[in-house]
C-alpha cells in the first residue's frame, strides 16, 4: 500500500485535498522498529508525530517502581504525538513497539506548514482529539466503577467494535491486558477463563470470538 494511500486512511487526514496528501507524503519518512523498541521516551521533546504503517505500539506510563500501565494500543492507519506539535510540551507517554513496526515520521516544521497550508487537517485533529479524550472519560470511569471482570468485558467489547464486533483479531496476552486495565495477570486469567465456561466468549489460540455480547455489555455496565 502506497505512503498517500495510508495517511488517507488515516482520520486526521480523511478530508485533505488530494495534491495535500501528497505534499505530506513527500514529508514524511519511514521508520522501522524491532519489537519492544521504544519509539519515544516520556519527557522527550516532541520534535514529530507518527503513524503506524504496519505493526501494533503501545502508549504506557512506567511508575516508579517500574509497573507499567498502558494507556492504549495503536494498531495500522493510527497516529500518535500529535499533541507535543501543538502545546509544545515534552511527551506525554512512552511508546514502545509490540511487534516489528513499521512507522511513517513527520517532522515538526513538516507538520506545522502543512496545518497552515491546508487548515482542512485542523478538522480531522480536532475529530481525532475530541475522540481520544471520550475514549480517556471512559476508561477513567471503568477503572473507578467496574470490578475486573467489567474491565476486561468493556475492554473485549472495544477491541471486537475495532473489527467486526464479534471477533479480537489481535488477541494480547493476559499480562497486557493486565496492564490495559489495572489489574493482575493472574486474575485477568481466572476472569478470562471464567467468561469462556459461562459462554460468554470463546478462547483459541489467536482470537477471542464474542458469544453472549448482551452478558458482556451488563458487565461492563452499558446493559
Amino acid at each position: 500500500m502506497s505512503v498517500a494511500k495510508t495517511l488517507r486512511d488515516v482520520p486526521l487526514f480523511s478530508k485533505v485535498r488530494d495534491e495535500d496528501i501528497a505534499r505530506i507524503a513527500e514529508a514524511a519518512r519511514e521508520r522501522m522498529y524491532p519489537k519492544n523498541s521504544v519509539i519515544v521516551f516520556e519527557d522527550d521533546p516532541g520534535d514529530a508525530m507518527y503513524v503506524v504503517l504496519t505493526g501494533n505500539v503501545k502508549v504506557v506510563l512506567t511508575g516508579d517502581d517500574g509497573r507499567e500501565v498502558i494507556l492504549a494500543t495503536l494498531a495500522a492507519g493510527e497516529f500518535f504525538g500529535e499533541m507535543s506539535l501543538i502545546d509544545d510540551e515534552p511527551r506525554s507517554a512512552h511508546v514502545i513497539a509490540m511487534e516489528d513496526a513499521r512507522l511513517l515520521v513527520l517532522r515538526r516544521e513538516d507538520f506545522q506548514r502543512i496545518l497552515n497550508e491546508s487548515p482542512r487537517i485542523a478538522i480531522g485533529l480536532l475529530d481525532a482529539l475530541c475522540k481520544r479524550l471520550r475514549q480517556a472519560d471512559q476508561k477513567i470511569g471503568g477503572l473507578a466503577l467496574l470490578d475486573v471482570s467489567g474491565r476486561v468485558a468493556r475492554l473485549l467489547i472495544e477491541m471486537a467494535d475495532e473489527h467486526d464486533g464479534v471477533t479480537v483479531t489481535n488477541r494480547i496476552p493476559h499480562h497486557t491486558i493486565a496492564q490495559m486495565i489495572g489489574s493482575s495477570r493472574e486474575t485477568v486469567s481466572r476472569t478470562m477463563s471464567n467468561l469462556s465456561e459461562q459462554g460468554h466468549i470463546e478462547l483459541t489460540r489467536k482470537t477471542i470470538r464474542i458469544k453472549n455480547r448482551a452478558a458482556l455489555e451488563a458487565a461492563a455496565g452499558r446493559g
